[in-house]
């Protein structure tokens, strides 16, 4: 009895060390640099948002925030980087919301999100975009709609910057709901993608507006029809999807924050509250609005039922249109066609 009430007692001790620790830590957070998990590559619009944000919090908070990109399983290894790390607010993840996508397209990921992580905020969002090479006679996407059902050989298939991201999901959910003979053609990346479809090899693309932003604005690209509720201020004259005559189409890039489960909620509190001050700054809505993302900064609470939604909307759409992605290979259905 004796040994137990000694072991009982440890345990209540090492726990009242370990919470104490942690709300000692959120008093003075940071103390130490801050890691950003960005599960992409540089140059993604989850990059781009991460460093113009980490720039910001060291500015405001006094320690550096500084970028790690663990790019590789269309997001699952960074997530699983970040799931694994110590719940202290020290290692931040910024991605969009794939980490509740990859569960429908993969047999298997490293994480599991509602349990191993937490919503801080959505800090912006980006619509993806249908766009055309300026040799395609459509104006507008009935007309382009028309065209495809007219000569279904001559458009193959649509370009899209890989399997699973938001714009190919915004392509195919274009695809089921018209039910249109239009394949998607999968590149290795937006910027790839966005050379193509430049170069008139594949006329037709859906895309995040990063990579298509300048090449639109530029006349290289025309833009049909935005997939947001509402037209982005940096291409007032693009029309949404739901104005181009076709409702049910929105989709887009979200970008957030999260934490590890466990991580105390005063950090949490303290990251959110410096995020929705930095993107109300005039030069960071500006270098967002250039990239085509509307700042957002929601509560944890928004963000976990918008995620929650989002698994559930596309989930749907993964199933429909019958797309899996193997751990180790990519397996193609007959809706999509690989590049020559």
């Amino acid at each position: 009895m004796k040994a137990l009430k000694s072991l009982l007692c440890v345990a209540v001790l090492s726990l009242a060390a370990t919470t104490g620790a942690f709300a000692q830590g959120a008093s003075d957070y940071p103390n130490k640099p801050v890691r950003v998990i960005v599960p992409w590559a540089p140059g993604g619009p989850a990059d781009i948002i991460a460093r113009i944000i980490a720039q910001k919090l060291s500015d405001e908070l006094g320690k550096q925030f500084y970028v790690e990109n663990h790019a590789g399983a269309g997001g699952n290894l960074g997530a699983g980087v970040a799931a694994r790390a110590t719940p202290d607010g020290y290692s931040l993840m910024f991605t969009s919301q794939v980490n509740v996508i990859n569960p429908h397209l993969y047999k298997s990921v490293p994480y599991d999100h509602f349990k191993d992580f937490q919503q801080v905020t959505r800090i912006a969002t980006s619509p993806n975009v249908l766009v055309v090479h300026p040799s395609v006679p459509a104006k507008t996407v009935k007309e382009l709609v028309e065209l495809i059902r007219k000569e279904p050989n001559k458009y193959t298939g649509y370009a899209q910057p890989g399997l699973g991201t938001s714009a190919h999901l915004s392509g195919e959910l274009f695809r089921l709901t018209l039910n249109l003979d239009l394949p998607s053609i999968p590149f290795s990346g937006g910027g790839p993608m966005i050379q193509s479809v430049v170069a008139g090899h594949t006329p037709v693309a859906f895309s995040s507006m990063p990579p298509a932003a300048a090449q639109i604005q530029a006349g290289t690209l025309r833009a049909l029809a935005v997939t947001g509720e509402k037209r982005i201020d940096s291409l007032p004259g693009i029309p949404t999807m739901i104005e181009a005559g076709y409702p049910g189409q929105t989709g887009e890039t979200p970008v957030g924050i999260f934490v590890q489960t466990g991580t105390p909620k005063e950090v949490g509190e303290i990251i959110r509250a410096k995020v929705v001050k930095i993107i109300a700054m005039p030069d960071v809505k500006a270098k967002l609005a250039s990239v085509g993302f509307v700042p957002i900064g929601d509560t944890p609470e928004e963000f976990t039922a918008y995620l929650k939604a989002e698994g559930e909307k596309w989930g749907k759409v993964i199933r429909d249109g019958k797309i899996t992605i193997d751990r180790k290979s990519t397996r193609l259905n007959s809706s999509h066609i690989p590049l020559s």
